[in-house]
């Protein structure tokens, strides 16, 4: 018989929910490491476990670049022009405040549509500004992507700082602990010495023996 059909849901243990995660991470950075290698491609991969650590893959020189080329590319797609066919009654450009750019909010829009009486606009000039409050919603949508990936890219910047500080800090203490321990061992050493001395010092300072004559 077959393995049935598995159904995913939350694992409520936690430990298996951890090693589970642990494996299935290890697997997928497999899987992308072996897509890069045998369909020559450019991969780029990324995890944020429940506590929060990032864990990273990537094919080419950095996972910054990956993102910088993902963000040359979708806003290459979101600036590409859109014809659109048919004449309208009203000239387009009484519409084109309504894609002057991503930073206008939702209110200053819906007072143009008000002053423009939107139930008087024909199939085509609804379809002019539908195209446009669509271009609207894509420059937002790339300004949004633009700014998690400028976020992730910090994260990945500060993550690698830390981990050189840590490494730092972790050296500093290490020495520390050698400077530490060495003098210790030379104070143990004067100590024993000076109880050396000292017993030296006792022995020389006795007084001599008296030989007593035992006469018959």
């Amino acid at each position: 018989m077959g393995r049935g059909k598995v159904q995913l849901k939350r694992i409520d243990d936690k430990i298996r929910r951890q090693v589970t995660f642990s494996k299935r991470r290890s697997g997928l950075i497999k899987k992308a490491r072996e897509l890069s290698v045998l369909c020559s491609v450019e991969v780029g991969l990324i995890i944020f476990s429940a506590k929060g650590r990032l864990y990273e893959f990537c094919s080419g020189e950095s996972l910054g670049k990956v993102l910088e080329r993902y963000q040359i590319h979708n806003d290459e797609e979101n600036a590409a022009p859109k014809s659109v066919g048919g004449t309208g009654k009203k000239n387009p450009s009484e519409w084109s405040g309504l894609c002057a750019g991503p930073n206008r909010s939702l209110k200053t829009i819906q007072s143009e549509l008000e002053a423009q009486n939107i139930e008087n606009l024909d199939v085509t000039e609804l379809t002019q500004l539908e195209k446009q409050l669509d271009t609207l919603l894509r420059q937002t949508r790339s300004r949004k992507t633009q700014l998690m990936m400028d976020s992730l890219t910090a994260l990945i910047e500060k993550e690698k700082q830390l981990q050189e500080e840590k490494l730092l800090m972790e050296k500093e203490i290490a020495e520390l602990k050698e400077q530490k321990n060495k003098e210790q061992a030379e104070e143990a050493d004067q100590q024993s010495c000076s109880a050396n001395n000292n017993n030296n010092n006792s022995d020389d300072n006795a007084p001599p023996r008296q030989t007593m004559l035992h006469l018959f």
